[in-house]
């Protein structure tokens, strides 16, 4: 299902998102099953993984493996990330269709997630479309910490708008903006936003929200009332950056697809599967999920759209 005025496109991060910041590794079959109940729940785009050093996060180390198990046959975008020349050549090689970049709005968050700073990285992106574009790979881009940094604090819109431009011009087909510690504002929403799609009125933005504050869900509708129709989010709430101190977990995506219910806008995806499906991520990894859903398990199955 594509974006519409009364329609969203929710993007499943937690088999990246939401487990790489997990303790308990998670079996490659057991991701497998995940994703495809996610698909089986109505769910047409699932961020599947990372191609980054398995040392620092073990979690994402059967990325490769995950790819070729989910093979072609999965109705759905299977989306995975890369931030250098080395993870774009492994994507290629294990038959990835979807990249998205990530690249960070500041630079203290960029040297503790990446290594090195925002030119560095922005240079890194660049060496890396030319492996990707060679292999048939559409690219999408998200900009880290655009409206708060934990080591910098609040990111300049200018920053943010220099950054997309940059992206835009290495033929990222959507720009999304990541509220990386969650301490974003409906109003730092509000100005990130409409600052990138006043500069590319013809590349969709999207949001990345995380809930450490509680503000997801008012940034979320923020974004809605500026036409923002994609949205990333992690079942139960799971999830974390880390390398970015005092990232908790992400909006769940049960959450968001109860609120855009309620509120007349169709997600397409089954709101009873999710609460199973958040059910058996629960067990997987070993504790209670966050999301505001999982604290009232039979509310999902309940409450429709009036």
């Amino acid at each position: 299902m594509g974006e519409t005025a009364d329609s969203v496109v929710i993007t499943e991060v937690v088999l990246r998102d939401g487990l790489q910041n997990e303790a308990t590794v998670v079996r490659t079959a057991d991701k497998a099953r995940l994703a495809t109940g996610l698909v089986e729940a109505g769910l047409t785009s699932l961020e599947v993984g990372a191609f980054v050093n398995p040392v620092r996060v073990p979690q994402m180390a059967d990325t490769d493996e995950l790819l070729r198990t989910l093979g072609a046959g999965l109705p759905a975008r299977l989306h995975t990330l890369v931030f250098n020349t080395r993870g774009a050549e492994r994507a290629a090689a294990a038959g990835a269709r979807h990249v998205r970049f990530v690249v960070s709005a500041s630079e203290g968050h960029s040297r503790s997630n990446t290594g090195v700073g925002v030119a560095e990285s922005l240079d890194r992106i660049e060496r890396c479309t030319e492996i990707l574009a060679a292999a048939g790979i559409s690219l999408e881009a998200s900009i880290a910490t655009a409206f708060v940094c934990p080591f910098d604090g609040d990111t300049p819109v200018e920053q943010v708008t220099r950054i997309a431009a940059r992206l835009v011009g290495l033929g990222a087909q959507v720009i999304h903006l990541a509220d990386t510690i969650g301490a974003g504002s409906p109003g730092q929403v509000r100005r990130a936003v409409s600052a990138v799609q006043d500069q590319h009125p013809a590349t969709p933005v999207g949001l990345h929200l995380h809930n450490t504050y509680g503000m997801a869900a008012a940034n979320a509708w923020e974004a809605i009332r500026l036409g923002v129709r994609r949205f990333d989010a992690s079942l139960g709430g799971l999830g974390g950056c880390p390398f970015a101190p005092g990232a908790s977990g992400n909006v769940g995506t049960d959450d968001l697809v109860h609120l855009f219910h309620r509120e007349g806008i169709n997600s397409g995806i089954d709101e009873a599967r999710l609460h199973e499906l958040r059910e058996e991520l629960a067990v997987l990894v070993g504790h209670r999920l966050a999301s505001a859903l999982a604290a009232v398990p039979s509310a999902s199955s309940r409450l429709r759209p009036q």
